[in-house]
């Protein structure tokens, strides 16, 4: 079954998006500052594409896509979402009572699957609870959809009244996939899904993920931070820096030619099979500034090679260098930067 058409226009539309998180000291727990997790935030996702979010870790890749499934509540900014119906919603200013029947249409893949099924409980009560939940009140309605589920993401029926402990990793994250998908959603958070697992079993899973999209027409929020894995089932990338997002582009025209140094660094570091093509690796000097006390003008100039005076002073902007190609930097246009095909 496939998710309800929300019509024209993009599926998720983030604008403006921050998060802070106050920094709190002494016995009344006074506020001394703010840690900036994220920071002026903004992008939009088209039904049936894959966005990937990439960057280090502690840039706010996972506090972005919580956000958005209100998880966490922002600061700041705006998450329109337009529903099944076709409305479109503001979530970050929808009141708790109204986020229920909203969840049903966005849903999340973990990226543990060891620690996020309940080892208490058989596949039957774990993929089935978002039916109860939801109204399926008969059991034997919701073990025929169980085992629908089951044989959608590679797993036999009779698994059904296992518990988790007999299931190796990658067949825990299948049941994981199973219970994201039992409400027909029509965006998916994926938070790493595929970083606990063994290399071979990643393939598996990517595999599994992009035919269930190409099945029934899901869309993906894909966080990560392997960038082969974010070029095997992406349609666009969005890099992240200290809250902020330095560079979005489709996959293809990021990974030959970034635009931004700090994405140069990153793809510098993904391995390449033929030895011929080995490129010397760009070691960024200093330490990733800190988002309670960021440094003035650009957040990387402190490590930036190609720093200028002005980076040190102004902020950039996120602007198009190219159709579809956004860059914050104040050198995009004139730095000619290394890509993997390099």
């Amino acid at each position: 079954m496939t998710p309800p058409d929300p019509g024209p226009g993009p599926l998720l539309e983030v604008k403006g998006l921050r998060k802070y998180f106050p920094i709190r000291k002494g016995v009344f727990r006074k506020v001394l500052g703010h840690v900036r997790a994220v920071d002026d935030v903004s992008f939009s996702l088209d039904r049936s594409e894959t966005l990937a979010l990439v960057g280090e870790s502690g840039c706010g890749k996972t506090t972005t896509s919580r956000c958005i499934l209100r998880a966490l509540s922002p600061t700041q900014g705006r998450i329109l979402f337009r529903t099944g119906e076709g409305a479109v919603v503001d979530v970050a200013r929808l009141p708790k009572s109204q986020l229920r029947p909203l969840r049903r249409q966005m849903q999340m893949i973990f990226q543990d699957p060891f620690s996020s099924l309940n080892p208490r409980k058989t596949l039957l009560d774990i993929v089935g609870e978002p039916l109860l939940v939801n109204g399926m009140r008969s059991r034997r309605e919701r073990a025929e959809r169980v085992a629908e589920l089951l044989r959608l993401v590679g797993l036999r029926p009779e698994y059904m009244r296992r518990f988790p402990h007999a299931f190796s990793g990658g067949q825990r994250q299948r049941i994981g996939i199973a219970r994201a998908l039992a409400l027909n959603p029509s965006l998916v958070v994926a938070d790493e899904p595929v970083s606990a697992l063994d290399v071979s079993v990643q393939a598996q899973i990517l595999n599994l993920m992009v035919d269930l999209q190409a099945q029934l027409g899901l869309t993906y929020l894909f966080v990560a931070h392997d960038l082969s894995v974010v070029k095997h089932v992406s349609d666009r990338v969005a890099v992240m820096y200290v809250g902020k997002i330095v560079e979005l582009a489709p996959t293809e025209r990021l990974f030959d030619a970034p635009r931004h140094p700090y994405t140069e660094a990153l793809l510098s570091a993904v391995p390449k099979p033929d030895p011929r093509l080995r490129a010397q690796r760009i070691v960024l000097q200093g330490e990733v500034a800190d988002p309670a006390n960021p440094p003035s003008g650009c957040y990387f100039h402190p490590r930036c090679p190609y720093a200028v005076p002005i980076c040190r002073t102004e902020r950039p902007r996120l602007e198009a260098v190219a159709p579809g190609h956004l860059v914050s930097c104040h050198r995009a246009r004139e730095l000619s930067l290394r890509g993997v095909g390099a």
